[in-house]
Parts: C-alpha cells; structure tokens; sequence
C-alpha cells in the first residue's frame, strides 16, 4: 500500500489515541513529511529498531514500539512453549523513553510474559548482565545510542544477555514484519505481571565490576589519580561513580554542566564520545584541576571516550583503537604477572580494530579471534567458548570494550574503571597513557588507523552504495597507492582468495556485506556499509617499525600519508570502473 492508504489504516484502529490522529492530521499539512512518515515501515533490523520519533510507521512512536515488542513476544512464546517467559526492560535519558518503556512493559505483561522493569534509567550493559542474573529468556533496552536527539531506538536481547544473533534475529524480524496493522497488539496491561527493580541487581553488577580489578583499591589510591568524569546527559552517571570508588578513586570530579540526564543533550551537538565536540566542557574542567584522566560515556553508557596527559603534559584524545590496545596489553600483562594464564585464555576483537592487539596477544600467547563488527558477534563467540575457554577481554575500534563474561554487550562503566586502574598503573611508573602506547608501538610495532565514511543519502543514496560494492567485487582493484593486492576477504561469499596463487580458502564466519584487500606490504583496508546511517565505510590500517621514540613523528607522518594515498587510489578505482 503507498503511504496514504499506510496513514488511512492507522486511522482506522480503534487503538488509537485521539492525540495520535492530531498528530497525523497535523503531518497532511506538508506532503513531503507526511509521506516520509508514511511510505513505509520502520525496519526492525537485526539490532531492533532506531529512528526518528515522530508519528508515523516509519517514525518511532509508542505503536511502532508496540508491533516490535508484540512480534518479540509471539517468537518468545513460540520459542519457549512450556515456560514462564520473562523479560527484563530498561532505558536510557532520551526524549520519551518513559513513554516508550511503559508501552513495552504493557504489551509483554498483556501477552502473559513476566516483566522486570528498572524504576529509572540505567546503562546498557546493566540490562545485559540483569538478563543473565534473573535468568530472563529475553530483554529490552529503550535507547538510540549516540544518535542526535531526535532519535530513540529499540534493542532486543536474547537469554544470554547479546543482542540477537542467527537464527533468532531473522526469526524475530519476520514475526514482528507479520503484525500488520496497531489492532493486532495487545496493549490491556496485567500488572501483576509487572515488577519494578530495587538496587539488588545494581549492587551485584558493581560487585561483578569490582571483582574485575587486577589492583587492590589500596593500590589504586597510592597514584592519587585526579579523574574528571562527563556521562554526558546519559547514564553514566548512575553508576560509573560508583564503579571507580570501589576500584579506589576518591578524586573524581563529574562534569556539572553534563551531569543531569537530559535528552536533548543541550551542551553538545551529538551525545557521541568519539567526537571532540562532546568532550569539550570535560577536557576543560580537566585542564582547570590538572586532571590526570578525562573519561566520557555516551547516553546508554556502553561506549567511553577518554583523554590523558601526552608527552607534553597536554591532554590528548585517544582512539577506540588506542584504548582498546591498552586495556588489552594491561590485561594480558597483569595476568601473566598473577600467573592466571593457562593455555586456554582469549581475546577477541572485530575485524575492522587493529591488528597490533592480535600482535600483542600471540607475545603472551593467548589466542585472539576476529569477529564480524558488532558487539552481539563477539557475545556469539563468548557463548561458543565458555565452557571450553576464558574470555580476558575484547573492544572495537568504535570505543566499546568488554572485560569478563558476565555482559555480553560493550561496557563503559567497567571499561571505566579499569582504564582508570591502567592510568593509575602507569603513573605508578612516571609514566602517561602515551608513554606506554610508544613503549608497546617500539616493542610491537607502530600501528595506525584511518577510517573514512561517505555519506550517500536516500534511496538513491542507497543504490551508489550498493554500486561501489558491486563494483569492487567484480572489478576489484589489483594495486592501490603502487602496491600489489595480495588478498581479498569477501565475507558476503565467505571466500579469502590469495590473489598470486589464486588459492581460496573458506572463512568460518556469518555472512556480512564486508570486503577486505590486504596489500603486499601488510596493509588492511576494509569496506562496508553502514548498519544504522546512510554511509559506506572505509577503514584502513597501515603499520611499520619503530625503534626509538625521536623517530615516532616521522613515521606517524608517513603512515598517515599512506592512508591518505591508499584512500585516493581506492576511491579514483570504484568512482571510474
């Protein structure tokens, strides 16, 4: 149906409320908005849903929340026949998410599913590791991540606290594609179905984090590290505190202009911790204590951005990229100290982080396995290993990292405290975050990142993308920047073809729309569409020695002018084939 007969059979509901018609009586009012609205249905993708909120089936609104949760419902009925299902739903500081929360919670209790619901906002990860404590065959968390203010979204979880992963995603989404119009949700709440949290469940997860430190508090407080702390109008707030006061820190300052929840996020553009912009007020209250480390968290508080002191004594962003090397070489190396590592340890990390970490794994020789990008891929390879294997720790380039089993989702409240154990560690030894970059790039090799994203709005946005693609896997490049390709990694055939010999090795790995061209020098370059934004991504990763610290300029520089020369040669190849 087009988008005026999509408006008309929302009418048509007796669910409805008055206040919705307004609101699409209101949208006729200028065609292009309301056709937008209308034209089709919110995509209910294999992470759930995010959008734009507004009315309409292609907005997020309390109904389209509704159909999602009532299609949830029916494939978890199905699933577990002979059980009593149960739920667990929490969310995050954005615009409506009480609304959106409540209309959840209703709609699984009406379809006699037990509901934990949190009383307040509480981080991702929270909902994750509640999932696992209350044995919950499922779970939902209310949040757009680190989407503009405009947006809200939607996560489902499976039992084991990830989001969905094959065969459940694919399953949920057609039965949530199957409820076709409001009238087939059941929204007559059974509030005895419904149980609001006390802080029982808050207290065992900061009790599962503290349990984490390789320090002992008392060891911690000797660094006296002054941390300034943003949750940047999320939900950081409720229990990153806390965390690092039980790891030891006592000098911690939360930054009063982002302190409150707030979803319009008033002091930032985008509530996104890999953006300068959204650390601007935390580096300045870092600057006027003479911090040691500035950390930040993005509205659901499963990713942390960070700033430390360089060389200089200036503070410095670090990637995702660089802390994730960080944590993970101050895991390894404390575990090696305490003499935890037996010969069945892992680390793991997605395709598109950097390589040094599997460098710096195979030095302590614990295994460290790719995954697909996205969080719930890692949590699928926990799951596969946990009862053979021991999970250390493992992140993404895009700021989320995990340390133990107990979440299965990216965690920037323990992620937190432990990168403020690994600054206090460091300082320990007079020395900054940077100082121990440089010492691992001089004993592992010096590493860099380059990531670009262009942006193709639209459907007709949507076709380039899908052209570029095809174009490279059909026609794929030969040479990029005067440098033979020596492999192609196709994970949507699942083929690793060695361009010389023309040998094909077979990937054991989910199918995903990622291409990846390695050069004869060792340099990566991976390609993919974006999950949630109109954009394609590139991501590159270049690496070279580095035998002293005088000479660490000089070859950041020639890397980056790699990056950029591999950049323009792959783009002239997809743009003129």
């Amino acid at each position: 149906m087009n988008f005026e007969e999509k408006a008309q059979s929302w009418l048509k509901s007796t669910k409805l409320s008055s206040s919705a018609r307004e609101q699409i009586k209101d949208l006729k009012i200028d065609p292009l908005a309301f056709e937008d609205a209308f034209y089709k249905d919110l995509e209910f993708g294999t992470g759930g849903l995010r959008g734009l909120m507004g009315i309409g089936s292609n907005r997020i609104n309390e109904y389209t929340i509704a159909m999602a949760t009532q299609g949830f419902a029916n494939y978890l009925k199905e699933v577990f026949p002979n059980e009593k299902v149960k739920v667990v739903i929490a969310h995050d500081s954005r615009n409506n998410a009480g609304l959106y929360t409540r209309v959840t919670a209703e709609v699984f209790s009406a379809n006699d599913i037990f509901v934990y619901l949190f009383k307040e906002l509480r981080p991702t990860p929270t909902l994750s590791f509640a999932i696992r404590a209350l044995k919950c065959h499922g779970g939902v968390v209310l949040t757009a991540s680190h989407n503009p203010k405009e947006y809200n979204g939607y996560k489902a979880y499976w039992n084991d606290g990830a989001q969905l992963i094959p065969p459940h995603d694919e399953k949920v989404i057609s039965y949530v594609k199957s409820i076709n119009t409001i009238d087939e949700i059941k929204f007559d709440k059974k509030s005895e179905l419904i149980k609001y949290l006390d802080d029982t469940i808050d207290m065992q997860y900061i009790d599962m984090i503290t349990s984490l430190s390789l320090n002992t508090p008392q060891k911690n407080k000797t660094s006296n590290l002054n941390i300034v702390f943003s949750p940047i109008h999320g939900t950081g707030v409720t229990l990153v505190p806390l965390a690092l006061e039980r790891f030891g820190f006592e000098n911690i300052t939360v930054v009063t202009e982002q302190s409150q929840p707030n979803g319009d996020f008033p002091t930032v553009i985008y509530p996104n911790p890999e953006e300068a912009e959204a650390l601007e007020i935390a580096l300045k209250t870092g600057k006027n204590i003479n911090a040691d480390l500035v950390l930040a968290t993005d509205p659901d508080a499963d990713r942390v951005g960070i700033a430390a002191k360089n060389t200089n004594q200036e503070f410095e962003l670090l990637s995702g990229n660089q802390t994730a090397v960080l944590l993970i070489y101050y895991l390894l190396k404390k575990w090696k100290e305490n003499k935890q590592l037996k010969g069945k340890e892992y680390i793991l990390k997605s395709i598109v982080t950097t390589d040094l970490i599997s460098a710096i794994a195979t030095h302590f020789k614990v295994d460290c396995f790719d995954t697909l990008t996205g969080f719930k891929y890692i949590a699928e390879k926990i799951r596969k290993l946990e009862n053979t294997h021991t999970f250390i720790g493992g992140g993404e380039e895009s700021y989320g990292y995990l340390i133990g089993d107990h979440v299965r989702d990216k965690d920037a409240v323990m992620s937190c405290a432990m990168i403020a154990e690994l600054t206090a560690w460091a300082k320990e030894q007079n020395k900054t975050l940077f100082d121990l970059l440089i010492d691992i790039w001089m004993k592992f090799g010096l590493y860099q990142e380059g990531l670009i994203s262009i942006t193709k709005k639209g459907k007709s946005g949507a076709q380039e993308i899908e052209r570029i693609m095809k174009t490279l896997r059909t026609t794929p490049p030969t040479i990029l920047n005067n440098l033979f390709i020596t492999d192609i990694i196709d994970y949507s055939n699942l083929k690793h073809l060695k361009t010389k010999s023309k040998k094909i090795i077979s990937l054991d790995s989910p199918e995903s729309n990622v291409l990846q061209f390695i050069t004869e020098n060792g340099s990566k370059i991976s390609i993919r569409p974006s999950g949630t934004e109109p954009k394609i991504k590139i991501y590159f990763s270049v690496h070279s020695s580095l035998k002293s610290r005088s000479e660490l300029k000089e070859r950041k520089d020639k890397l980056n002018s790699q990056i950029s020369k591999l950049s323009t040669s792959l783009i002239k190849h997809f743009q003129i084939t």
